[in-house]
């Protein structure tokens, strides 16, 4: 068995395959990273090299001290992951300091870790902290309805958590903590990183206007699902603007906390706001 065959190694490499099957990541567009367990560092451990030099990330996360991240390659493209996943993908270790990386395992034919890296950590040591470490995986993708909408909704927690809310039953359960929104900022780096950072001590999904979002979770499937889950309910609000400028019906504020009642969630009163604009 190869590194490849690894369980860890094959949740990866079919995450970044979905996402470019659903559109997400055009040219080398998009990033996802994981940190990996202790036990399953022991099961690559053998196919680790500690060769390469030490490189600043470009921000200081000393809450991830020492552990090792998959990461995605700078300028490497979602479409190829699956196809070459020794040259798309990367697997990093941080040193004692969290301010360097060093790449241990990937990046066949050169390159380093995506240039978002420093959000990355920076969300990870976030969402390390708030969950008692459970969440282990970031996801930036470049979804087309979110960053449509970036273009029409006020740039507000408050106005894309309920829109979306309203979109789809399920989306109160599946982010029932809402979304935060970041205003246009310069990708990669330090910045964008800290605004991001601050809205995931609250959020686990940050839409970054004009540009894409940044998801986290627990493992693959929860954090694909959670995106997943959020550009479909932007596409049905894209699909119902496109139809009316104001909707006949939708799911009320006393709607969503009886649905809260039933599944056990807890919704922020500052999102089931009562609309005395008309609303969409």
């Amino acid at each position: 068995m190869g590194i490849l065959d690894v369980k860890f190694v094959q949740g990866f490499l079919r995450m970044a395959n979905d996402g470019w099957e659903q559109g997400w990541h055009e040219r080398n567009g998009g990033n996802l990273s994981y940190r990996i367990k202790p036990e399953e560092v022991e099961e690559v451990k053998e196919y680790l090299s500690e060769d390469q030099t030490w490189e600043p990330i470009g921000t200081c996360v000393p809450e991830l001290a020492n552990e090792y991240f998959m990461v995605t390659g700078s300028g490497k493209y979602f479409r190829n992951v699956m196809l070459d996943p020794e040259d798309s993908v990367c697997i990093i270790k941080l040193d004692a300091s969290g301010e360097k990386y060093q790449v241990q395992w990937g990046l066949s034919g050169g390159g380093r870790p995506t240039s978002e890296l420093p959000s990355h950590l920076m969300n990870h040591e976030v969402k390390k902290q708030t969950t008692d470490g459970r969440y282990r995986v970031i996801y930036h993708a470049h979804t087309t309805n979110v960053i449509a909408l970036t273009f029409v909704l006020p740039l507000s927690d408050e106005v894309f958590t309920r829109e979306l809310w309203e979109m789809a039953t399920e989306c109160p359960v599946v982010f029932p903590d809402g979304i935060g929104v970041v205003p246009w900022m310069v990708p990669g780096g330090r910045d964008i990183a800290i605004a991001t950072s601050e809205l995931m001590k609250k959020y686990d999904v940050a839409v970054w206007a004009h540009h894409g979002i940044f998801a986290a979770g627990e493992d693959f499937d929860l954090t694909f699902g959670l995106a997943h889950t959020v550009e479909k309910s932007a596409e049905i609000l894209v699909k119902t603007l496109s139809m009316t400028s104001a909707k006949r019906q939708t799911i009320e504020p006393e709607n969503f906390r009886n649905l809260a009642v039933d599944f056990k969630v807890t919704l922020p009163e500052k999102f089931l706001y009562e609309k005395t604009d008309g609303g969409l």
